[in-house]
């Protein structure tokens, strides 16, 4: 009976032997010492914003689109990983710092503007494009040519949105300014006429309405309100992802996949980009 009982332990521990071994064998636990002799790499996680058309967004189908997306995955390429091997976390802007300095993601593509508050606490790789703060009218209103012409019309934008505060406090005091949860609820005012224009990033701008539902709708006024240099947000200190991000970026503006992206996301909406930036050692 004692032997029986020692053979039936043998026996269970071969077995979870070989489940191990066929767990890491489909590339879900794979122990170091083989992931280095294969040189695979596993996964790597990007934050993006998963709701701005054009720039970053999860789609219904839950798949990813936007201009920030392709960026990401054309950086995540050259850092030697394949397209199944990336996950997408979500990256509300207030979080975005906390979300480098935990570890949650190996960087940030989510039209994250350089600035030197953001620069105390995470680095940045890039800029790879330069944005400005802008307006969406409706495609038929000339009424809106420059920041003073808001004095006395409804301005939308989102709640807290430092893009509306510049416009009232700076540009046009008398501007009704109008915060909202979110920029669909600003369109949709838009179309309706219940406001007269909408403010924030003009990439943000251009990537709604390219959207199907909105083509033709609206349009960009073309105002350069201020310059936002959109960067890749990465641990502090982490030199050598800030270099290898920095050449994907040089490549991808190098190989045309950058017009590419910009033409993809931007393109529909009639959207004058800015020429790609240079990156430089320092940002």
């Amino acid at each position: 009976m004692k032997l029986w009982k020692a053979g039936s332990a043998t026996f269970v521990i071969a077995a979870l032997a070989l489940t191990a071994t066929g767990c890491g064998s489909d590339g879900e636990t794979e122990s170091p010492s083989r992931s280095a002799a294969s040189g695979s790499k596993g996964k790597i996680v990007i934050g993006i914003k998963f709701d701005q058309p054009g720039v970053g967004l999860k789609q219904p189908d839950g798949s990813y689109a936007g201009f920030d997306v392709d960026v990401a995955r054309y950086v995540a390429k050259k850092l030697g990983y394949m397209p199944g091997q990336i996950q997408f976390k979500k990256a509300p802007s207030a979080q975005r710092e906390q979300m480098i300095k935990n570890g949650d993601v190996k960087f940030v593509v989510a039209s994250y503007s350089i600035n030197d508050k953001r620069e105390k606490e995470v680095d940045f790789a890039g800029p790879y494009f330069l944005a400005h703060q802008d307006l969406l009218v409706r495609a038929g209103d000339k009424s809106i040519t420059k920041p003073e012409d808001l004095n006395g019309k409804k301005l939308c934008s989102v709640t807290g949105s430092t893009s509306a505060q510049n416009v009232k406090e700076k540009l046009a005091p008398k501007a009704d300014l109008l915060q909202r949860g979110g920029y669909s609820e600003c369109l949709t005012g838009l179309e309706n006429k219940a406001v007269d224009a909408v403010t924030t990033d003009d990439a943000i701008l251009a990537g709604y309405a390219a959207q199907a539902q909105h083509k033709g709708k609206f349009k960009l006024a073309g105002l350069k309100l201020s310059d936002e240099k959109y960067g890749i947000g990465l641990k502090e200190g982490d030199v050598d992802l800030k270099k290898k991000i920095d050449a994907a970026l040089t490549a991808m503006v190098a190989d045309g996949s950058w017009d590419k992206a910009v033409q993809a996301n931007f393109g529909p909406a009639g959207f004058a980009n800015e020429p790609a930036p240079k990156i430089t050692a320092a940002n």
